[in-house]
C-alpha cells in the first residue's frame, strides 16, 4: 500500500512538473511570437513609402497590439502608422477620420495605463475631466510621445468636424501640447510648434499672428523637416489668403532633396507628395 502511494506521488509530481514546464514554454512562445510581430512591423515601417510595406507594418503591429495593448511604444508606433495612412494614403474623408480617431484612442489608452502616469492621475482631485487635465499638466517625460500622437491624431480627426466640436476639445489639446512644450519642445522636429500653428487657424477668435509665430519657430528650428513648411502652407497661408506664399513654399518643398536627411527621408517624401496634391487644388483653395 505504501509503495503504491509513493508511486502515485512520484507520478503526480511528474505530471505537475510537465504541466508547469508546458505552461512556461507556452508563455515563452507567446512572448517570442509577439516580439517577432513587432520586429516585422518595424522592418516594414522603415520601408513605409512603399504602400505594401505600410500595409504590412499595420498588419503586424495591429496583431502585436492586440496582445500588448498597454505597451506605450507599441501604441505610439501603431498611432503613427494610422496617422500616416490617414494623412498620406487614404482619400476618403470618413476612412481618414476613422484612422485618426482610432490612433488617438489607442495612444490615449496607453498613456492612461502607463504606470508613471496612472499614479499621477489617481492622486488628482476633482471630476473626471479635471482629473485628466490636472494629470496631463503634470505628466512625466516618459509619456511625451504618447501625448503627442494622441493629440496629433485627435486634432486631425477634429479638423473636418464642426467648430463646436473643436472648441470642446481645445482645452485638452492645449494642455497636452503645452506639457510637451515644457518637457521636450523639439519633439518630432518641433512638433508642438507645428501643432499649435495648425490648431490656431482652426479655432475662431484666435489671432492668425499666433499661428504664424508658432510656424516660424518650427521652421527656424527644423527647416529640414518638410512637414513644417507643408503645414504652414496648408493651414496658415491658406487661411490668411497668402496665395503667393502658399505657392512658393510648396514649390520649395517639392524642389528639396529628400535624401539630404536620410533619417526623415520617408516623411519628406510623403510631404512632397502632399505638397503636389495641395498645389493641384490651389485654384479651388483660394476661390
Amino acid at each position: 500500500m505504501k509503495q503504491n502511494l509513493a508511486l502515485l506521488s512520484i507520478l503526480l509530481v511528474g505530471f505537475f512538473s510537465l504541466d508547469c514546464a508546458g505552461t512556461q514554454q507556452d508563455t515563452i512562445a507567446k512572448t517570442q511570437n509577439v516580439d517577432f510581430l513587432i520586429d516585422q512591423g518595424r522592418l516594414n515601417w522603415e520601408q513605409r513609402t512603399d504602400s505594401l510595406a505600410l500595409k504590412n507594418a499595420e498588419h503586424f503591429i495591429s496583431l502585436a497590439y492586440e496582445r500588448r495593448p498597454t505597451q506605450l511604444d507599441l501604441a505610439i508606433l501603431y498611432g503613427q502608422i494610422l496617422y500616416t495612412r490617414g494623412l498620406f494614403i487614404e482619400k476618403n474623408i470618413e476612412t481618414q477620420n476613422g484612422l485618426f480617431l482610432k490612433g488617438s484612442q489607442l495612444c490615449r489608452n496607453a498613456v492612461l495605463n502607463h504606470p508613471e502616469f496612472s499614479i499621477i492621475y489617481k492622486r488628482a482631485q476633482g471630476d473626471s475631466s479635471f482629473k485628466m487635465l490636472s494629470a496631463i499638466a503634470e505628466a512625466p517625460p516618459s509619456v511625451v510621445p504618447g501625448l503627442f500622437w494622441w493629440a496629433t491624431n485627435l486634432a486631425r480627426y477634429l479638423n473636418t468636424k464642426p467648430v463646436i466640436e473643436r472648441l470642446n476639445h481645445r482645452e485638452l489639446l492645449e494642455v497636452m501640447m503645452h506639457r510637451i512644450l515644457s518637457l521636450e519642445p523639439g519633439y518630432h522636429y518641433s512638433g508642438p510648434y507645428r501643432f499649435f500653428g495648425s490648431m490656431y487657424t482652426r479655432i475662431p477668435g484666435v489671432e492668425l499672428s499666433h499661428s504664424e509665430t508658432y510656424f516660424n519657430q518650427a521652421l527656424s528650428a527644423n527647416p529640414e523637416y518638410l512637414g513644417n513648411a507643408v503645414h504652414m502652407a496648408e493651414f496658415y497661408h491658406q487661411k490668411s489668403g497668402n496665395r503667393e506664399q502658399f505657392h512658393s513654399m510648396l514649390n520649395g518643398v517639392i524642389e528639396a532633396d529628400p535624401t539630404s536627411h536620410p533619417e526623415i527621408m520617408a516623411e519628406n517624401l510623403f510631404y512632397q507628395d502632399r505638397a503636389r496634391m495641395l498645389l493641384s487644388k490651389e485654384s479651388s483653395l483660394f476661390e
